[in-house]
């Protein structure tokens, strides 16, 4: 008699009830030490009214007026541009890029590709950015990625001040909290001497879950933070967790988790799905890929994203270009294969967080992803503070060059919504 495998494989829904006892159980101390730090910041309405009242316009640049006042004429520049039309249109910016022919083509929106920058540190880049693509022409990415640590923002005014922007332009943006492996959270990790202990684990050890939790829900309901960045297993689950409760948060996945294949990320999309709202949401709004995936791996993945119900849910982050230092072999530079996948799988961003290598290898200073965890009092007193900043230009242009590919072969992207209509 042959065997259907296929069937072998089907859950009992039974088992749903094994998950549920845990879940409901109230003497379970990992969902009750959850819910503890969960109720110090109130019920769930209470803390999205804090979180959507910290998140006005409004209320950020009372901030930014208490602690970095003179911030504010730059933001008022950028809301006086933004309102005289100064950036580009989509429109313009095509004929730009293919000239009259651009008004008779059918562009394919449906497969918009969300422009990307990381890692976008100090608030003063952003209007750099700004006057050059205005002088230019060029866009302004749809969405930016962050990596600077929060108590030092905080208390120099770049995070109301970086967070008034992204409200203005019109971009989403994302927060990696201070909780993570650099923190020494994991007090046997140092340098390379213990880099094989990384392998267990970047870092988010025993109470450190909780920590990143109890974090998130401080920049949730005090500045409105509402995107960070998730790089361990439990604070995954914590995020699900949390979404499920009734708190409007949002998270993306880190490269640093290393989803290389379609079954992992398979596990990681049972669990969003699992514990998505009943609406079909869930917190889980980027997957950034790690950088060894190959074109067929998110081919393969979109078909079961779509089947769960999270093809406009879960975006795709992929990176196009790395730092030139730290972190990958260079060359290093996916446009092309983005080129080739961004006309029949949706929901992608492309991620720029290098320059193109033929201009990075010309640089005094390269970019370098351990300039990420460097103190801003230390950049400047190493006289890298310009260094930086044309290291952050250099991404702004390796983006524009993609916006630029995409636009040639008909493909569409998603900019700073709020400066190119």
């Amino acid at each position: 008699m042959s065997v259907d495998l296929r069937q072998l494989l089907k859950i009992p829904v039974e088992r749903l009830d094994d998950l549920n006892a845990i879940l409901l159980d109230p003497d379970m101390r990992v969902i009750n030490d959850f819910l503890a730090v969960v109720a110090k910041y109130g019920t769930p309405e209470e803390i999205n009214r804090k979180a959507q009242q910290a998140r006005q316009l409004t209320a950020l640049l009372e901030r930014v007026k208490a602690v970095r006042p003179e911030y504010l004429a730059d933001l008022e520049w950028l809301q006086a541009q933004r309102d005289k039309h100064a950036f580009i249109s989509i429109a313009d910016y095509r004929r730009k890029v293919l000239g009259a022919k651009a008004d008779t083509m059918t562009f394919a929106d449906d497969f918009a590709v969300t422009l990307e920058v990381s890692a976008c540190q100090y608030f003063p880049w952003v209007i750099e950015a700004a006057t050059r693509a205005i002088a230019q022409g060029t866009l302004m990415p749809g969405r930016f990625i962050r990596v600077r640590k929060m108590k030092e923002q905080e208390a120099d005014g770049d995070l109301p001040a970086f967070a008034a922007a992204m409200e203005i332009i019109g971009a989403s943006y994302v927060e990696t909290l201070d909780t993570k492996g650099t923190d020494g959270s994991n007090i046997h990790l140092g340098g390379p001497a213990t880099i094989t202990g990384y392998f267990g684990g970047v870092g988010q050890p025993n109470e450190h879950a909780l920590r990143w939790l109890d974090e998130f829900l401080y920049y949730y309901t005090e500045y409105g933070v509402r995107q960070v960045l998730n790089i361990n297993p439990g604070t995954v689950l914590l995020g699900y967790l949390l979404y499920r409760l009734g708190v409007d948060i949002e998270f993306k996945i880190s490269v640093f988790m290393g989803n290389d294949n379609p079954y992992a990320a398979l596990w990681t999309l049972i669990g969003a799905k699992l514990f998505a709202r009943d609406d079909g949401t869930s917190p889980l709004i980027g997957f950034n890929w790690s950088n060894s995936i190959n074109n067929e791996t998110m081919e393969v993945t979109a078909q079961f994203r779509k089947a769960l119900g999270f093809e406009d849910v879960v975006r795709f982050e992929h990176h196009i270009t790395e730092t030139w230092k730290s972190i990958v072999r260079q060359p290093y530079l996916r446009r092309d294969e983005l080129c080739a996948i961004a006309d029949h799988v949706a929901n992608i961003s492309a991620k720029h967080e290098g320059g193109d290598p033929e201009v990075e290898q010309t640089r005094e200073h390269p970019s370098d992803i351990l300039d990420y965890f460097r103190d801003k009092s230390e950049v400047v007193a190493a006289g890298d503070w310009d260094n930086l900043l044309l290291n952050f230009l250099d991404k702004m242009d390796a983006l524009n060059r993609t916006a630029w590919a995409l636009t040639e072969r008909g493909l569409s992207f998603i900019a700073a919504q709020n400066l190119h209509k």
